[in-house]
């Protein structure tokens, strides 16, 4: 099932992103008095009363803004054209600015499904001050107080309300892989490249893929649906250290696929932007390949295994990944690639025998048993294997849950060594059996 898109927008230092942490009730955005520091938009997924969403924090729209601030408000412009929903954020101190008018006018023509959200209502007094916001002509204004959490509980039950059914997908046995990384490095060339024909439309200049585009094949047996993506931006210059994040159609894309193959430029090699990429897939559980494209472009002084071995310590979070080189213009290494994707997504669905699962874990116990925690012993009895897509393992035993995290990616590592589970994310909890 597809995830609707709530995309928070107002004009700068309104109180975006201190509601939008307050929604997820956790700190992801960056808040600061100053205004503008919400650079790109920021993405959490998040549930309530029985329906997920992605919510999208955005930065400051200034209309006329330009440098720096253009691509800020260009941001902001895609992030409402690809919402369900759009959150316009106003302040109850300062009352409608020129911006919350014009910013209103632009969500009325657009016709997009909207809420005019008032933030710093932090008491019953600023509740008066209500009236002047129907100036706006956007409905009826929704009283909220980032700061002190108050009605934000209303204002998910009112959102919740607006967000739209999306239909499900219709089941499939394809296998859905999508070709992502940032403008210019390559994917429409690569999935061109694959599928033998100008499916993909081809441009030097980066950004030209608006939308994915869907193309169903088959290869080597398997129905494949091979999904060509919106570039990710690289992130502008830094400011005060804050992290910048990707486009809301590629994270769409990543959400609904199975595996995603994360395209890297060979002459320049990875970037933050290409590990973001990959700690967002594999948050949201889905299988992953690297690939290095235009390798027909790398320096040549390089050797390869050296440049293997740097990208690997990029990448040294996630150790498991599949890597593999490919030059979508001489058409090298993009069978490979999608050979490697298929076997993601194999494992990524793998279901383990129950009795093969506790006989390696039969085998930890004698060669490396759980330390124990402060002079406790802990001990791991038995191991289930209780879904897939990705693979979630429950282990049961004695004051497990104390197993430091050391350990519990010990246990991870032996699971991808012993199954092949290359390239997917694993889901391990652990619960104390009954006595």
């Amino acid at each position: 099932m597809a995830k609707p898109i709530v995309a928070i927008v107002g004009r700068p230092n309104v109180g975006k992103s201190s509601l939008f942490n307050r929604l997820l009730r956790r700190r992801v955005a960056v808040v600061d008095d100053e205004p503008g520091v919400t650079r790109d938009r920021i993405y959490g997924e998040m549930e309530w009363r029985g329906k997920r969403f992605l919510l999208v924090d955005t930065g400051g729209f200034l209309p006329r803004a330009e440098g720096i601030e253009a691509a800020v408000r260009d941001q902001a412009l895609i992030a409402v054209d690809e919402a369900d929903l759009v959150l316009l954020l106003v302040d109850v101190e300062t009352g409608i600015t020129d911006l919350d008018a014009e910013l209103a006018r632009l969500l009325l023509r657009k016709g997009k499904n909207f809420l005019l959200v008032v933030n710093k209502v932090d008491d019953a007094r600023r509740e008066l001050d209500l009236g002047v916001f129907y100036g706006l002509g956007a409905g009826e204004p929704f009283p909220v107080s980032a700061l002190t959490g108050r009605y934000t509980g209303d204002l998910l039950d009112r959102m919740v309300e607006m967000l739209p059914d999306l239909p499900p997908e219709e089941p499939t046995e394809a296998i859905r892989l999508a070709v992502v990384g940032r403008p210019n490095v390559g994917k429409s060339s690569l999935v061109n490249a694959f599928l033998g024909k100008e499916r993909c439309l081809v441009h030097e200049r980066p950004g030209t893929t608006r939308d994915p585009v869907d193309t169903e094949v088959e290869f080597i047996g398997r129905r494949l649906v091979i999904v060509d993506t919106a570039g990710l931006r690289r992130k502008p210059k830094r400011v005060k250290g804050v992290e910048f994040y990707a486009l809301v159609r590629t994270l769409r894309s990543i959400d609904r696929c199975d595996v995603a193959l994360v395209l890297m430029d060979g002459p320049t090699g990875p970037t933050d932007t290409d590990k973001r990429t990959v700690s967002y897939a594999l948050e949201m559980g889905k299988g992953v390949v690297l690939a290095v494209n235009k390798w027909d472009l790398a320096p040549k002084d390089v050797p390869k295994k050296a440049y293997e071995d740097a990208v690997r310590a990029e990448f040294a979070f996630a150790s498991h990944l599949p890597l593999v080189f490919t030059s979508a213009s001489e058409g090298t290494g993009v069978e490979r690639a999608v050979e490697l994707a298929l076997k993601v997504a194999e494992a990524r669905s793998k279901r383990v025998p129950t009795s093969e699962l506790n006989e390696l874990l039969e085998d930890i116990r004698v060669r490396r048993p759980p330390p124990s925690v402060k002079g406790r012993p802990v001990n791991i009895m038995y191991a289930a294997q209780v879904g897939v897509r990705p693979p979630r393992f429950v282990f049961f035993g004695r004051r497990t849950k104390s197993l430091p995290e050391s350990y519990r990616r010990f246990l991870e590592n032996r699971l991808r060594e012993a199954f092949g589970f290359r390239g997917v994310p694993l889901r391990l909890s652990f619960r104390d059996a009954k006595p």
